[in-house]
């Protein structure tokens, strides 16, 4: 049986951990926009990979289980990267949360029922989920274990609550890696496991527009002052991400990588502290 490796976002961090995993295996690239699929799975079947399209809406359980129903078509799921989302700047509070938050926890319960034994999925959350003030132990639960279809009805994630963008995506990514590490638990009874990555600034079209829009100058001034004193790049998440999804990491799951040049380090404890 063909081995199947399902890519949810067809950006560029998506794609270099499937480059990294893939030889031999087949991709089911899938995105909201099925032009921006179509153009990845074109620059990976030019470097040898064996890639098939599909366009999916993560904020739609509909359109998730289609996207399952069409890779378990195709052969057994082995491995799930979910790098899809937006940013602050690209959406408002309830969209960010539709997408990131709910969208997240969907795929997670989706593909969970269905990953093959030894299988292995990662879930791209953000450094931004590490600049959230604690929670209190019953939001860090009602945030892993309520029901995907009632997250958003959470009384702390309604409009009155939730105001602001960056406060919206900063939710969203902890509780990324909450539900991660819930559902560490619920796959690994199916013999598979999961983690989430959250990079920093990562130089990718979603960080440009970062950089570009109104929250710039912060961003540049978190590269400035960060240890690596530079942003990252796809392939750095890609070589992370390959050794969660490998063999030589098996022993890791319900993890969250946080890998951002030293910047919530410096946010917490350095030059970036607020004030």
């Amino acid at each position: 049986m063909t081995n199947i490796i399902v890519v949810i976002g067809a950006g560029s961090i998506g794609q270099a951990i499937a480059r990294r995993i893939s030889a031999g295996k087949h991709v089911l690239l899938a995105d909201l926009n099925r032009q921006s699929a179509d153009s990845a799975a074109k620059t990976l079947n030019d470097a040898g990979f064996s890639v098939s399209t599909a366009k999916v809406d993560v904020s739609s359980r509909e359109s998730v289980h289609a996207l399952v129903r069409a890779a378990t078509a195709l052969g057994e799921i082995i491995g799930v990267i979910h790098a899809a989302g937006v940013s602050p700047t690209q959406a408002s509070p309830a969209t960010i949360l539709k997408v990131d938050l709910y969208g997240t926890a969907l795929v997670l319960e989706e593909f969970g029922n269905v990953i093959a034994r030894g299988g292995a999925g990662i879930v791209i959350a953000s450094q931004s989920g590490h600049r959230l003030p604690a929670l209190t132990a019953e939001q860090n639960a009602i945030l892993a274990l309520t029901p995907a279809d009632e997250l958003l009805e959470l009384p702390m994630l309604q409009p009155d609550q939730v105001t602001d963008p960056l406060h919206a995506y900063q939710l969203s990514k902890r509780g990324n890696s909450l539900r991660v590490m819930a559902e560490a638990v619920r796959w690994g009874k199916r013999g598979a496991r999961i983690n989430t990555i959250s990079p920093g600034i990562i130089i990718t079209p979603l960080a440009n527009d970062e950089l570009n829009g109104p929250r710039g100058p912060g961003y540049r001034r978190m590269i400035e002052l960060c240890a690596a004193g530079r942003a990252g790049t796809p392939d750095e998440v890609g070589n992370v991400g390959a050794l969660l999804m490998s063999p030589d990491g098996a022993f890791i799951t319900g993890s969250d990588i946080l890998m951002d040049g030293g910047v919530t380090a410096a946010y917490w404890f350095g030059e970036l502290a607020p004030k």
